[in-house]
């Protein structure tokens, strides 16, 4: 029997210096669920729930008595048990500052280099940053110059690299976080708020946030001081956390095993599995093995290193690196390698909480893809292992090996052995080589890896010839989608003794692909292989021909062997000999701008409204709203099947989902009201499925429970009975909706008209491409924040909805037709949504109706805050097509005709997509192809309901453009650049094209065609990456650049300004603030308008100006925003308030300045308000018919270098040039191009949205649905707002900016085709092929896998092979 202390321990900790004490704490909650539910700290954000975003980082500060020492270190809020924190201090973003007590340096600079948009991800990213300068101020660096601190720019640059932000394309966030480094070039820093233009290096650093070492010295609470001890156990509902303090108690607690339920049995470290795992039962009993020291004791001596299982990552790296072996010695260089390669899993604020010990048992038990089995199973290490009360010691292999053991099994320490043992087994002359391999979508860590190696290989010279003799080796593999990782034996015994040259590495990778076989249904098997192959390649090929040195006292010496590689030879990204070389995430980027003061406020580069409180955590989201009483939450259970009868739906598991109070469904809704949860202009749709369900993640009921753990839980409990019986097969393609003739209907105002005669066009074609195809996939929203909702039941049958929505005001009417009110009943209100890009326009209807429902049926309020797998199972993303095209051309490239077939999948229901023929054909039309003909079908599908997501149908159309050019290209063997300039319009032919292309001075895209190519150094570079090309085998590189023209309509807007008594002003415009700048702008219109009054006391006009929250009862017709156009529609309505204000004030004014002289803006006020003047103005801004459209131009070159062994795209350098008209605000349009832009490498290049046989997503997870992060965006990325000035048309001469920089990222993608184009020539003379087929056609995204395939998955046997023939040859 478990026996406890009579009285359980209370729970004693901080946060930001205040005490929390708790008697009773249920222990599955985490430090995240305490902190949002229990405190008024809000910046820790929940995103994703896993540990694979960082909104949710906190510092976690832990004191040392003994060494009279605090700890400090970041972890995931999500992950981390509360009942694990114990006598710790935490800190959040407001800890380090807040509008209160001052804002932090970080805060400020993050305001004033624009790092902040929707601000959701920022001050996860500020702990982050602040951790980084804390433990840096801790090291014996020599002291910074003043305002700098001991950090380098390489951490500071990493210290968010495992922090995701959707919104800004992180370089602007990159500059924040370098301009704390002591080594920064302040030269190498981007546009801010500081400094303006032209200053030099002293100035520059007194302009910025003062920063001192006080500032990241945190004080530790005196009362956790005193040595608390771990509390021996808490109880809570049946659910017990037990801290033992030995061994012994541990195998005590687990031999109760026999009396408790195992599967209810947790042993507790990190708690960072269930990022990984999640867990689908309760646990109730927790064993916490922290405080235990046997387990976290790490032993260094001659033999080894050995870590006690609840040892962390990040403790066993600090080992590694600061061993006792001396320098150049195998140990050294074999545990610095190691710790390399662990500081690439996961994320550093996850790897300072997973235990060694939790990786090798999720290893051994659960196969999972661990990082660390293989790099210690390359080294021999041993385990030692708990089996009831024996220990046991086996090597790592075995343990891996084994049946996965039982829950009685506790793993104690495991030890890496010394391998400078060796020296006693071989002669002097023998070197030791180690090296490991990791092939991840993300080069710095924060993905799992598709395959992981490490070798370790004795080698000495040949004694009969100059070669190099393979004595012994270790090769080790994992993370291929095997049972664990294992040790390639049938190669090692092959290559024992052998001397190596082609011929055995031949048979060596051949013996290889024979030996790592993926288990069925892992993704991408063949690759991984591939892989396998080339890693053993890059290791082995680097000892024929004497490219290694060996010396006769090497052995000795165990030298860092350093003998370079042939640059013609064998070039790689993974120098494999220099493991002391770091390099920083960025390289330098270019922002240039041009201000304009004719509008002044307008104009400037004014940092964005509520940045500093976005980044102190201190601005409000819909989730950070205070939970009224008896609040409830809710959970939405969704459809499995994608087309079947939905019979019945219960709850029944046992024991009973805790905390449930009701489930809502259609039969819920209120007699008058309606199935409706969502409205388009395209009708209705529904809230629940009604009887039946036609697709997987239709929502079918809403569970509402006591919390939102409980709501979740539930839903997923929850069993529904279907019926399929006389129901036709699902509709899953495209293909099966074109055979069943399944479409959605395009009101012909949307069709877009066909251009020039088809037939002509064709006839007069020297050549045709004939029935070509192109798949395009799609792309999922990953907003920050995901689907929020909170309703109040209000008084008279009323409801008031909080909803994270770019469209309250048609969320206002379906919520009142839904529970049949009127429409005066319902009020909804956003003040700020955390990134949109189109998927909280429709989407976030449903969530909004859905909790209003189920709070006007039970008379409580009740709020939702979707969890990421549902959002990403229910969001439906951007719409996949596939496209059939044939094209004519003549012999110069220019296209006389172009046919298209494109199928649209829309999903199951409208929702926006009847708009894509147009939007895809809006992009299309960037390019003169003489005659343009298409077929666009909508298609109705059994997939969830796609809709708008950032340049919806544009980007698809744009890159179809591309397509199309570059084929042509090939086919002739042109150079695509060349072709592209031949297609491009004159203002003539773009006038056939585009109705409302304007005046001819508009028309900026060739100049800006022609300024790229200089200030890009387009063909100087052209000449190098030809060059490079030429003399690289294994790496290879390309070059792009494409045009956009991007057409884009300004809809009616609302706005009001009322100057209150004080004189200050509040403005509310119906255009939401998703991070795009919105409310910046606008006050600035306000700043800028009102002072026409010409008073004194205008000039600080702008800092009296206030946006406030949509309102759908305050504000009325608000309409989506989206488009791009929002924010100047918005504008400009606000300029027409303003402009009636000013009409208003200026006879008084004329009246006073008779009496007075001067007049000053406080006084003109308060004279208004004596005399009754109304200073609140309504307005609409309805846009003039002619002028309603426009065309925005801007053009993007891109240079990648692309891996041929691992598929690795490496995005060099991005030049971007956009037209952004006379910027309203240049660091706010900069933002969106640049933010833009990188979410368009995410679709082009690494976001899988794959969906199961059923329609089920299942890249559900930051796991497996990878976007852009720090150390995958341009290396280089230089963009330049081209203020053209010629619109005097537009708003104050300004252009939109939101979306049409996203589609210039194809740039990146048709690079990356042409660095494989250069493989492929390559590859065909390694293969003896006498012809090239110039087309490829490159998926989208062109992931690792697919770039792998399209250079060849057997290149490496293929170049073996030539490189066998060759010498046959000569010889």
């Amino acid at each position: 029997m478990e026996r406890h202390p009579d009285k359980a321990s209370p729970l004693l900790f901080a946060v930001n210096q205040q005490r929390y004490e708790l008697s009773s704490v249920d222990p599955s909650t985490t430090l995240l669920q305490f902190l949002r539910q229990h405190t008024s700290f809000k910046s820790v954000k929940l995103s994703c729930g896993e540990g694979g975003c960082g909104a949710c980082v906190v510092l976690l500060s832990k004191y040392d008595p003994v060494l009279d020492k605090v700890e400090d270190f970041t972890v995931s809020s999500c992950l981390t048990l509360l009942c694990s924190i114990q006598g710790c201090s935490v800190t959040t973003s407001e800890g380090i500052g807040n509008s209160r007590d001052g804002f932090h340096s970080i805060h400020q600079r993050f305001a004033g280099f624009h790092a902040s948009q929707c601000g959701f991800c920022t001050p996860g990213m500020c702990v982050s940053l602040f951790s980084a300068l804390v433990n840096a101020e801790k090291t014996n660096r020599p002291d910074p110059l003043s305002g700098f601190s001991k950090l380098t720019v390489s951490e500071a640059e990493k210290a968010i690299s495992g922090n995701l932000c959707r919104c800004t394309g992180y370089r602007s966030i990159a500059d924040a976080c370098k301009s704390f480094a002591a080594d920064v070039d302040m030269e190498d820093l981007g546009l801010n708020s500081f400094w303006p233009k032209g200053c030099g290096k002293e100035v520059k650093s007194s302009k910025l946030p003062l920063y001192s070492q006080s500032n990241s010295l945190l004080s530790f609470p005196e009362f956790l001081k005193k040595d608390l001890g771990p509390i021996s156990f808490m109880d809570s509902k049946g659910r017990t956390w037990l801290n033992p303090v030995n061994i012994k108690e541990v195998s005590r607690l687990l031999e109760c095993n026999g009396m408790v339920n195992t599967s209810k049995t947790k042993l507790v470290v990190g708690n960072t599995e269930v990022g990984y795992y999640k867990e689908t039962e309760q646990v109730e009993r927790y064993i916490n093995l922290r405080h235990i020291p046997e387990l976290s004791v790490i032993r260094i001596d001659s033999t080894g290193i050995e870590f006690g299982a609840t040892v962390t990552i990040t403790k066993a790296i600090e080992a590694l690196k600061d061993n006792n072996h001396e320098p150049s010695s195998i140990g050294e260089m074999v545990f610095h390698k190691m710790a390399v390669h662990m500081e690439k899993i996961a994320s550093g604020f996850v790897r300072n909480t997973a235990s060694i010990g939790g990786n090798l048992m999720m290893s051994q038990r659960k196969q999972f893809p661990s990082d660390i089995a293989t790099i210690f199973l390359a080294a021999g290490s041993m385990v030692n292992i708990l089996r009831g009360s024996n220990e046991e010691v086996i090597l790592l292999d075995e343990f891996l090996k084994r049946p996965p053991l039982g829950p009685n099994c506790v793993l104690l320490s495991v030890k890496i052995p010394n391998l400078d043992s060796l020296r006693h087994i071989y002669p002097r002359d023998t070197t030791i080589l180690f090296d490991t391999f990791r092939a991840s979508p993300r080069p710095l860590g924060n993905a799992m890896p598709y395959l992981n190696a490490a070798f370790l290989a004795a080698i000495s010279p040949c004694k009969n010839s100059n070669g190099i003799v393979l004595n012994s080796c270790h090769l080790a593999f994992g993370a291929y989608g095997a049972k664990c990782a294992i040790r390639a034996r049938k190669v090692e015994n092959f290559l024992a003794g052998k001397n190596i040259d082609y011929n055995v590495i031949y048979e060596a990778v051949s013996l290889i692909r024979a030996t790592i076989l993926p288990e069925k249904g892992t993704s991408f098997p063949a690759y991984r292989t591939s892989l396998a192959v080339g890693f053993l390649f890059e290791f082995l090929s680097s000892l024929v021909d004497g490219s290694v040195a060996i010396k006769s006292d090497s052995l000795d010496r165990c030298t860092n062997t350093s003998s370079a590689l042939p640059y013609n030879k064998f070039s790689s990204n993974h120098d494999i000999f220099d493991y002391n070389k770091t390099k920083a995430l960025l390289s330098s980027g270019k922002q240039t701008i041009e201000l304009s003061s004719e509008y002044h406020p307008v104009g400037d580069t004014i940092i964005k409204s509520g940045a500093a409180i976005q980044a102190s955590g201190e601005a409000i989201f819909v989730d950070d709203i205070p939970s009224p009483t008896n609040c409830l939450h809710g959970a939405f259970i969704y459809s499995r099947r994608p087309l079947a009868r939905v019979k019945g739906l219960n709850l029944s598991h046992e024991p009973q989902p805790e905390g449930v109070i009701a489930v809502i469904s259609t039969k819920d809704i209120p007699v008058g009201g309606h199935n409706v949860g969502a409205r388009t202009i395209f009708g209705d749709e529904l809230l629940f499925a009604d009887k039946l369900t036609e697709c997987v993640g239709q929502p079918i009921a809403f569970v509402v429970a006591n919390t939102q753990k409980h709501a979740d839980m539930a839903a997923d409990l929850a069993v529904v009975d279907y019926d399929t019986d006389n129901l036709e097969a699902p509709i899953l393609s495209v293909e099966n909706a074109l055979e069943r003739s399944s479409f959605f209907e395009v009101p012909s105002f949307l069709s877009p008209e066909q251009i020039g005669d088809l037939s002509k066009g064709m006839a007069e074609a020297d050549q045709h491409i004939k029935a070509a195809q192109i798949k395009l996939g799609s792309q999922y929203y990953f907003y920050m924040e995901t689907h929020t909702a909170l309703a109040i039941p209000d008084e008279d049958n009323c409801m008031v909805v909080y909803s994270s929505s770019q469209w309250p005001a048609n969320a206002h009417s379906v919520i009142a037709k839904c529970l049949g009110v009127p429409e005066h009943n319902i009020r909804v209100i956003t003040r700020r949504v955390g990134g949109g890009f189109g998927g909280k326009a429709t989407k976030s209807m449903v969530v909004a109706t859905a909790c209003a429902l189920a709070a006007h049926k039970l008379r409580r309020p009740v709020r939702i805050y979707l969890n990421r797998k549902t959002d990403m199972i229910m969001a439906g993303g951007r719409h996949p097509m596939k496209v059939n095209y044939n094209v004519g051309f003549k012999y110069n490239g220019k296209i006389t005709a172009l046919e298209l077939d494109i199928l649209v999948d829309a999903g199951m229901s409208c929702d926006i997509s009847p708009a894509m023929p147009h939007n895809i054909v809006n992009t299309l039309r960037k390019y003169d192809w003489g005659a343009l003909s298409f077929d666009i079908k909508v298609c109705k599908t059994n997939h969830t309901s796609k809709s708008s997501m950032r340049a919806p149908g544009e980007v698809q159309g744009s890159f179809i453009a591309e397509a199309v050019i570059e084929h042509v290209a090939s086919t002739l063997c042109k150079d695509v650049d060349t072709i592209r300039k031949v297609n491009m319009h004159t203002f003539d032919s773009l006038k056939l094209f585009f109705k409302d292309a304007g005046e001819p001075q508009e028309y900026t895209l060739p100049s800006i065609w022609d300024r790229l190519a200089t200030s890009s150094s387009l063909k100087q570079r052209t000449e190098m990456v030809d060059k490079f090309n030429s003399y690289n085998r294994w790496k290879k590189r390309g070059l792009s650049r494409i045009p956009v023209t991007h057409e884009v309509i300004l809809r009616p807007t609302p706005g009001k300004v009322s100057i209150l008594t004080d004189a200050s002003v509040v403005v509310e415009v119906g255009g939401i603030e998703l991070g795009q700048g919105l409310w910046t702008k606008v006050r600035q219109m306000a700043a800028y308008a009102l002072s026409s009054i010409e008073c004194d006391g205008t000039s600080d006009l702008l800092e009296r100006v206030r946006v406030v929250q949509a309102d759908t009862i305050n504000l009325i017709q608000g309409g989506c925003t989206a488009g791009s156009t929002t924010s100047e529609s918005s504008c400009e309505a606000v300029r027409l308030c303003c402009n009636i204000l000013v009409e208003r004030l200026t006879p008084l004014k004329k009246r006073l300045e008779e009496k007075m002289g001067s007049v000053k803006w406080d006084e003109l006020i308060c004279q208004a308000n004596l005399q009754a003047v109304n200073l609140s103005v309504n307005s609409m801004y309805i846009p003039d018919f002619v002028a309603m459209r426009y065309l925005n131009y801007g053009a993007a070159v891109s240079e990648v270098e692309v891996d041929l062994l691992t598929g690795e795209t490496t995005i060099l350098r991005a030049d971007v040039i956009y037209d952004c008209g006379q910027s309203l605000n240049p660091a706010v349009d900069l933002g969106q191009v640049e933010g833009a832009f990188v979410q368009g490498i995410g679709f082009f290049m690494s976001e899988e949205y794959l969906t199961d046989p059923d329609g089920l997503v299942i890249n559900d997870s930051t796991w497996t649905y990878k976007i852009p992060t720090i150390d995958t965006i341009p290396k280089q990325f230089n963009v330049e707002i081209l203020n053209s000035g010629h619109h005097k048309k537009r708003i104050l001469s300004s252009k939109a900016s939101g979306e049409p920089p996203l589609v210039l990222a194809a740039s990146v993608h048709c690079a990356t085709r042409a660095a494989i184009k250069e493989a492929r020539k390559q590859l065909c003379t390694w293969r003896h092929q006498l012809e090239f087929d110039c087309s490829i056609i490159l998926e989208v995204p062109a992931t690792m896998p697919v770039v792998k395939e399209s250079c060849g998955l057997d290149c490496v046997e293929s170049y073996l092979t030539w490189i066998k023939e060759s010498r046959s040859t000569r010889i």
